[in-house]
């Protein structure tokens, strides 16, 4: 099993073994490959993965447990949730955030249920409402500088769907300026101005069958 964080574009899987996913990047001459598991290691592949040279990480450790609890200690953990959502016309939701192609998504508040903030943070960031929540997708993590913090953001996916027509609006205070209806057939064509963890959550629900391959 691995978990998968992005710094930037570039993936670190923490991983309790080498599996199918994970064996392309070992070979590469710009991948990084910790097998110990000390403070100093750490420091050094959180060192490693902000190399403009460096590609990708692999951190492995028998015990998986251990090592998320060790890693995630070195930064600032915030949870948040968000949906991929899709309308009646089976397109799915994408929003336009920071000169990217994104899904909606947010921080969690104090004393919230992650499938309450996904829902909440959907309709605030978009203006739909009455947005039905399906089943959980996946986890994905990124990590980002906030001032002197460095952030590791613990993001959980739910597919979500609305059946009425309805009008969208940007909340542009969130930095978000266009939001589209994307068919099934067009969603790849946006994934090269997106994140590289919306290919992760769009290849996720293609294998939940929530999108038409």
């Amino acid at each position: 099993m691995y978990i998968k964080i992005y710094f930037n574009d570039k993936p670190l899987f923490l991983c309790d073994a080498i599996d199918k996913t994970i064996r392309p990047f070992i070979h590469h001459d710009d991948a990084v490959f910790i097998d110990e598991l000390n403070a100093h290691t750490i420091k050094t592949m959180i060192h490693e993965m902000q190399q403009p040279k460096v590609h990708a990480g692999i951190f492995q450790h028998a015990d998986l447990e251990e090592l998320k609890k060790a890693f995630f200690k070195k930064f600032t953990v915030i949870s948040a949730g968000g949906g991929i959502v899709k309308n009646g016309a089976n397109k799915i939701l994408m929003i336009f955030r920071r000169g990217k192609w994104d899904l909606p998504k947010g921080k969690l508040d104090k004393g919230e249920k992650i499938e309450d903030c996904a829902i909440r943070e959907v309709e605030e960031e978009t203006g739909l409402k009455n947005v039905q929540l399906n089943f959980p997708l996946l986890v994905t993590h990124h990590t980002y500088h906030e001032g002197t913090k460095f952030i590791l953001k613990e993001s959980h996916w739910f597919t979500m769907t609305v059946t009425a027509e309805q009008k969208l609006t940007p909340q542009t205070e969130e930095d978000i300026f266009d939001i589209k209806w994307v068919g099934p057939d067009e969603v790849n064509s946006y994934l090269p101005k997106s994140f590289p963890l919306i290919s992760d959550i769009i290849e996720a629900a293609k294998q939940r069958d929530f999108i038409s391959a």
